[in-house]
């Protein structure tokens, strides 16, 4: 097994938020291959027109169905499950998704303008406290 290690060891503070997904499927413009831990897609808002707002580097940090981080990279994430969430940018996170970010907000798993899945956000985590702690 080839071991995932977790952004919050590697990052040192608490993932941003958590978020419900649905992976779409190569017939709804998804991947044709299966997702692993460690995928970097990027994140858009539901309601964007991404050629004004961009996308954003947010990547996820999938769960299995008990909230645990999922460990081994071989083996495929489920099509459907939670996630933690993980902006990059602290700059980004004080000046646009600490006012964007809420329960209830849907977006998407991106892989440049293609959608690879749906999310919406469920729980805020570290989101507040992360943006007043980072440099």
């Amino acid at each position: 097994m080839e071991v995932w290690v977790p952004y919050e060891k590697v990052r040192n503070h608490p993932p941003d938020f958590r978020i419900k997904y649905r992976i779409y499927s190569e017939d709804e413009g998804g991947r044709k291959h299966p997702v692993f831990q460690g995928l970097r897609c990027d994140f858009a808002y539901d309601g964007d027109d991404i050629k004004e707002t961009g996308i954003f580097a947010i990547h996820p940090e999938f769960e299995d169905e008990f909230r645990n981080i999922i460990l081994d990279r071989n083996l495929p994430v489920p099509k459907q499950g939670t996630a933690t969430m993980w902006i990059l940018f602290p700059e980004m996170r004080r000046e646009v998704h600490i006012n964007r970010i809420n329960v209830g907000v849907i977006g998407y798993f991106m892989a440049g303008s293609r959608r690879l899945g749906q999310v919406e956000v469920i729980e805020i985590l570290g989101l507040n406290t992360n943006a007043e702690k980072l440099s």
